[in-house]
């Protein structure tokens, strides 16, 4: 074995690099379309054979690279897109780190076509033999750029064992194109393989024509059950379309996040959205979404990965307080109001009715009676005094509708009558309305308990003895800065030594009996995502218990007018289409529906 020091040929030194970025036929579409959109393409087409392991072709109407500079073009830590150092600190180029087709062409047999000028003539670039000199040849070529990698792995055979089926890569490839037509909705793009046209996203100039791209990638049913939504806060913007929590998914295979037009995979955002969402999911269930976070780029670095998949936030404590409080204040806001607007047309009924049915709930028979909100239909109709729906006469349960049919119809109608004990039948302006009502009742009782706690904070329990608790010194170090943070989460904690802390006081709430183990989850909350949300989350936990006990019970007979006031409540109430446990509250058969059902009008 030879032990002298020497230095490596550019193929061999490329091909180590490309072990990084290079890993599939996608990346190498990622790295050429990114490289089309630096360069202000407005159309970008996409050829294909055999998956993109023989070829892949990418053509653009960009602006070009001009022939002086072409023989940089394919040379490694050759860019135009940074110049120094400083340039690091706020990138804002997709592409900036030189390398990707200097890797690219060590692995396959790749030209490059350029013309940086109006007229048809242009040049082309190829690299040869070990030290990967380039030469370079006029080509005809309008103005653009157009790169040609064949056979890639082709001297790596040991790559190439890696590759899956060309329809496996195909779909790879697609979902890389899907991507950029989310973050980038102004550019063309057109994906052929085999010769056959797979996909096409034509520039979206038009909010009509953003909701038609959304839908070619998610489907049609997503648009007719999500929420667009825009927030800024700060120097930060946050902005896209999320999925009502009646349309969620068994995979995370619709969930897309884009900083600064770049697709991203991050844990500090990924958990912000996902806890935005707790409280009203379906256990096991994925929400559906296309989220663009828009910021400085001096608050970024995209500088972590040669993939440039990953990123690292400046403050990823404020970056996930700002997409947790943002996704969890549009999910708050639906109402039912808001929910008949996409039902309007049935068809988040049809779908909101087929959740319900594969998660029916079965009931307890014990019925306990519970107070209505301030302010409730149930209270407004009490003349002497606070009243609970639950507790309202029975003496008008056979009042004649016929005096409502004159009236606006509110978002969830009037009700018609009492089903099995469990369920409510509802009319209004659309159509049926069908509402569990121990579901219902257990979401408004709920967010009565956690308003009511939210009001009084989490007080702080002291102990009579202190629980002491061995950790690391890095999460000593932890806990000790911050104090303030844990004292507002109701735990008293002080470090008692390099390697262990005190547990002086819990919140009430919870008791000690899981200090320990709570306490820990949070400093690993806390060090992982830069915030925590665990005592909130124990402390929903033991509300939503309560309000599920509290809450009305199978077979319970209802009057008309508690009925109503049941549906009065939910149409204040916040997240009133789901119960705690992410269950649906209601569903919608419109007029529509049940016409077709019947076969009226054929």
């Amino acid at each position: 074995m030879n032990t002298r020091i020497h230095a490596l040929t550019n193929r061999l030194a490329n091909q180590i690099a490309a072990g990084e970025v290079v890993e599939r036929p996608a990346s190498v579409v990622k790295e050429l379309v990114e490289n089309a959109v630096d360069a202000k393409a407005k159309t970008i087409d996409i050829s294909l054979e055999a998956g993109g392991s023989q070829l892949v072709r990418v053509r653009d109407d960009g602006l070009g690279i001009i022939k002086e500079d072409l023989e940089l073009a394919l040379a490694r830590h050759a860019t135009s897109k940074i110049a120094v150092q400083e340039d690091l600190q706020g990138i804002t180029s997709l592409g900036f780190r030189g390398e990707a087709l200097a890797s690219i062409a060590s692995v396959s047999r790749l030209l490059l076509t350029s013309n940086a000028l109006d007229s048809k003539s242009g040049w082309s670039v190829r690299s040869a033999g070990e030290q990967m000199l380039s030469i370079l040849e006029p080509a005809a070529h309008g103005r653009g750029t157009s790169v040609e990698v064949r056979d890639l792995f082709f001297n790596t055979p040991v790559r190439k064992k890696f590759l899956r089926t060309e329809r496996t890569e195909l779909q790879r490839i697609e979902d890389v194109i899907r991507k950029v037509s989310l973050s980038h909705a102004g550019v063309s793009l057109s994906l052929t393989h085999n010769g056959r046209l797979v996909r096409q996203f034509r520039a979206a100039e038009t909010e009509l024509d953003q909701k038609h791209r959304i839908s070619t990638v998610f489907g049609q049913s997503f648009v007719d059950q999500a929420l667009y939504f825009e927030e800024t806060r700060l120097d930060m913007t946050l902005k896209g379309w999320i999925s009502l929590p009646s349309y969620s998914r068994s995979q995370a295979d619709q969930q897309y996040f884009f900083v600064n037009s770049r697709t991203i995979r991050d844990k500090v955002a990924s958990h912000a959205v996902r806890q935005g969402y707790s409280d009203v999911l379906y256990h096991g269930r994925q929400p559906a979404y296309a989220i663009f976070l828009e910021l400085n780029p001096r608050m970024v670095d995209v500088n972590v990965h040669p993939t440039k998949h990953e990123v690292r936030f400046r403050d990823s404590r404020q970056v996930h307080d700002f997409i947790y409080r943002t996704i969890n204040r549009v999910l708050a806001s639906v109402t039912p109001d808001l929910v008949e607007g996409h039902v309007a047309d049935g068809r988040l009924g049809e779908s909101t009715a087929m959740n319900m049915a594969e998660q029916m709930p079965s009931y307890a028979q014990k019925p306990i009676q519970f107070g209505a909100r301030p302010g409730s239909y149930g209270q407004a109709q009490a003349a002497g005094g606070p009243k609970s729906w639950m507790a309202m006469s029975a003496n008008d349960a056979g009042r004649d509708l016929s005096e409502q049919e004159n009236q606006v119809f509110p978002p969830l109608g009037f009700a018609l009558a009492q089903l099995h004990g469990v369920y409510i039948i509802a009319q209004n302006q659309s159509g049926l309305i069908v509402v569990d009502m121990h579901a219902a009742h257990e979401r408004i009782t709920y967010e009565q308990l956690k308003h009511s706690m939210d009001k009084e904070g989490l007080k702080i329990q002291p102990l009579l003895v202190p629980i002491s608790v061995v950790m690391s010194d890095k999460e000593v170090e932890a806990v000790e800065q911050m104090q303030p943070e844990l004292a507002g989460l109701g735990m008293q904690v002080d470090p008692a030594s390099a390697e262990s802390v005190v547990i002086r006081g819990v919140p009430a709430l919870l008791g000690r009996s899981s200090a320990e183990q709570l306490l820990r989850d949070v400093v690993a909350d806390m060090l992982e995502y830069g915030s925590s949300a665990r005592m909130e989350e124990n402390r929903d936990e033991i509300l939503s218990t309560m309000a599920c006990h509290g809450s009305v019970r199978a077979n319970r007979k209802l009057t008309l007018d508690e009925m109503n006031a049941l549906l009065r409540d939910m149409e204040e109430t916040e997240r009133s289409g789901q119960c705690n446990h992410g269950r649906p509250t209601w569903f919608q058969l419109s007029l529509g529906e049940l016409d077709a059902l019947f076969m009226r009008g054929r």
